[in-house]
């Protein structure tokens, strides 16, 4: 019997122990956004409410009527943002993976250095470029910079990497040109990095704060991270409302890592081969 399998069972322990430290909080916050505020101040921990109630639900919509309005807006841009990062960061990681042309081993080490540059640095840049593009309390002030990131480039370099090149050869003797096979085969075949992707990039667009917080001053334009922060600075000592709110935000994150679960430890496993 190896050494490790003798300290398996307290590795499930301590596993198990984490998780449920790390899980009660949500329950109580989706528990207190069903209690009236006299039931969450009274004290103890029951996450099971006393009294149901939507009432929450329905002020934060009726006393907030720019609630559903941050909510679009967030899911513009969470959505906008994942769907050109997919696109993008899947054909310049198959570029630099399979394509050899002048400058790509300098463009390559460049995406590693962006990599380990701060994103606060470049804040004051950014804003500066934006505003004088014109584009200040616009959708593609969040979106054209999130576009495409180095992280995830470096990412799927080396899922292709991996990538078996016979199917390409095939491929090729058949016919298909680089677009129509990367398109037609490659990206389907990628469904695993896809996925893990899709799950880092959605929710880091979705609970973006700094960045709309910077370049929207028009209410309208506040995405639900920067119009929460209001909702909470508005409602401070009622938690009901704001435990209703930060669960609204939480659900469309939730539902993309349960759908995409499947296949992110696949993806991470091998894009993190070679």
């Amino acid at each position: 019997m190896r050494a490790i399998d003798r300290f398996k069972p307290l590795f499930y322990v301590l596993l198990s122990v984490y998780a449920l430290i790390t899980f009660v909080p949500f329950l109580w916050a989706l528990s207190a956004s069903f209690k009236s505020l006299p039931e969450i101040v009274s004290g103890g921990i029951h996450l099971i409410p006393k009294h149901f109630t939507l009432d929450n639900y329905r002020t934060i919509f009726r006393q907030e009527p720019l609630f559903g309005r941050w909510f679009l807006n967030s899911a513009i841009i969470a959505l906008s943002v994942t769907g050109f990062n997919l696109i993008f960061n899947s054909m310049a990681g198959y570029a630099l993976a399979r394509i050899k042309f002048p400058g790509s081993s300098l463009m390559f080490y460049s995406i590693l250095a962006m990599i380990m540059i701060p994103g606060q640095l470049t804040i004051i840049p950014s804003y500066l470029i934006i505003k004088e593009l014109g584009w200040l309390n616009s959708y593609q002030a969040i979106i054209v910079p999130m576009a495409a990131q180095a992280t995830y480039i470096f990412m799927m370099r080396q899922f292709f990497i991996n990538f078996p090149k016979e199917l390409e050869e095939a491929s090729e003797l058949d016919g298909l040109g680089k677009f129509g096979l990367f398109f037609k085969v490659v990206l389907p075949l990628a469904k695993p990095a896809l996925a893990a992707q899709t799950i880092f990039i959605f929710m880091g667009a979705w609970n973006e704060f700094l960045k709309p917080l910077m370049l929207m001053s028009e209410k309208t334009m506040f995405t639900l991270s920067v119009g929460l922060n209001t909702f909470k600075g508005q409602y401070i000592s009622f938690w009901n409302y704001i435990m209703a709110a930060s669960i609204i935000m939480t659900i469309p994150a939730l539902l993309i890592y349960i759908f995409f679960n499947r296949f992110f430890v696949q993806g991470i496993t091998f894009t993190g081969t070679k």
